[in-house]
């Protein structure tokens, strides 16, 4: 949604009434620009390094003596700070905290913007036309944004009742708070490179937001979460070894069976991961992803541990010959199905 620049009667002004990308700007931010980092720093009581830390840490480049920050800047400096002195987190924490929120909303800001560009632009090709897409903008920002900030305040707090949820429900153990035993998954369009480089680029995005929408749907069907997208790559967690094999099946029938998507391949692998800055490590996400490199299209194959937790009564294991795998030397996939 950037301004158009179209000259118009000789002039790159626009008219008086036309829209411009500044209103679009101060519509979004609903206050101007109005102080120097230093001037936030004495206004919050905070040093200028602590500012310059918390904007970087929000993911923006510093803004060296220019009037840059609004009041609204001023206010959510003052708010980080006001739990910082209550003792609540130390300094380090709280920009942890902020770099956690600056990533998040920076994608979903992305996000938002790639998904209402389409809407700009069908008002402005109907009878909602403005004249201008900055003019459909605007009426999009005002008609959207105050339901969606409502939205995002009550998504974090089911969100954060959900992790918190997690920690004990897996298991966390009683001396790391941040390790938790579950089942990692790795899904892998087969070939996306090759395919992507035949498709104009609303055909990729197209193909990459049918393949994240369906994995989406089918994680949460069985209670897990999608801890990354990589475009052509989803890795997903479950609590038990069982829902982490419904999700890997699922995922093959709504991509890998369908004729005008991709082949997909999938690997499981169970143990202990580390929970940091919203993402996973350990060897069993290295594993899960090792694995859909040598499995076969449309297949699933998991490590033993994985096949371990799932009842014999239920399930069937069967060794793959041995084969290496790119940290671990030679592994044994196994391949598991339903009696």
């Amino acid at each position: 949604m950037a301004p158009d620049r179209t000259p118009r009667g000789g002039s790159s002004d626009p008219p008086p009434d036309r829209p411009t990308g500044e209103q679009l700007y101060d519509a979004i931010l609903r206050s101007a620009p109005e102080f120097s980092a230093l001037e936030v720093a004495a206004e919050t009581g905070v040093t200028i390094e602590e500012t310059r830390r918390l904007w970087r840490a929000l993911g923006f480049p510093e803004f060296v003596g220019e009037k840059a920050y609004t009041k609204a800047d001023v206010e959510a400096v003052a708010t980080l700070m006001s739990f910082v002195d209550a003792g609540a987190v130390d300094f380090d924490m709280a920009v942890n905290l902020t770099r956690g929120v600056g990533q998040t909303m920076a994608r979903l800001a992305d996000w938002e913007v790639s998904t209402l560009v389409s809407r700009v632009e069908e008002m402005e090709r109907g009878e909602e036309a403005t004249g201008s897409r900055i003019g459909s903008a605007l009426r999009l920002i005002h008609e959207v944004n105050p339901p969606f900030e409502r939205l995002l305040i009550y998504s974090w707090r089911r969100h954060l009742a959900a992790a918190v949820g997690r920690i004990e429900a897996m298991g966390a153990k009683d001396e790391d708070l941040h390790t938790i035993d579950v089942t990692v998954g790795f899904a892998d369009l087969v070939s996306f490179t090759a395919l992507s480089n035949t498709l104009d680029r609303d055909e990729i995005g197209d193909l990459v937001e049918v393949f994240e929408s369906r994995c989406q749907d089918v994680v949460a069907r069985y209670g897990g979460r999608i801890i990354k997208s990589l475009g052509d790559s989803v890795l997903f967690v479950t609590t038990t070894a069982e829902d982490g094999v419904a999700v890997a099946e699922g995922i093959i029938n709504v991509i890998g069976r369908d004729a005008k998507m991709p082949d997909v391949r999938l690997g499981l692998a169970s143990g202990p991961v580390v929970q940091r800055l919203g993402d996973i490590f350990g060897p069993p996400v290295n594993m899960a992803a090792r694995l859909t490199q040598v499995a076969r299209r449309n297949r699933l194959i998991v490590d033993q541990n994985t096949a371990d937790l799932l009842p014999d009564s239920e399930w069937e294991h069967r060794r793959l010959p041995a084969r290496p795998v790119r940290g671990f030397g030679l592994v044994e996939p196994v391949a598991v199905r339903r009696h």
